[in-house]
């Protein structure tokens, strides 16, 4: 088993909380939890409602669309440091695809619940992480 990390330390990594101050990414290590997924795993179903944001602390994973005819389609992969389920966790809706660790996977959990509670107690966390969001929405349309 490795070493458990510096969950503060991995979250500064992450884009999304890029630019949180040290107290604010402490707060948010403060209320996750790992999980271990094995490989072939689903990590999320697509449809189901979403508990919260996934970030990945090791291992990788593929975000799998299956359309109305049954087609599967890869829409996104992730690596150590890379999040999913910011969308679910924000809207309350369910999750518009699957993800399925495609290795031995461990990701940290930060539930709807505690997440939204600290952007409502936190406006200066709130504004750097929907920048964020912002950015990656806009890298996300120039692609398409």
């Amino acid at each position: 088993m490795s070493p458990t990390p510096d969950l503060t330390q991995v979250l500064a990594k992450v884009p999304l909380f890029r630019g949180l101050s040290k107290r604010q990414l402490q707060g948010l290590a403060a209320t996750a939890t790992q999980r271990t997924y094995a490989a072939g795993d689903r990590i999320v179903t697509q449809g189901q409602g979403g508990i919260g944001l996934f970030v990945i602390l090791s291992g990788s994973a593929q975000a799998i669309h299956t359309a109305a005819d049954g087609q599967e389609i890869v829409v996104n992969t992730f690596g150590p440091t890379d999040f999913f389920g910011e969308l679910a966790m924000l809207n309350d809706e369910p999750r518009t695809a699957s993800v399925v660790a495609t290795a031995d996977t461990e990701c940290l959990v930060l539930t709807r619940w505690e997440f939204l509670g600290k952007l409502e107690t936190d406006a200066e966390m709130a504004v750097l992480i929907l920048q964020e969001l912002a950015k990656r929405f806009q890298k996300a349309l120039g692609v398409l």
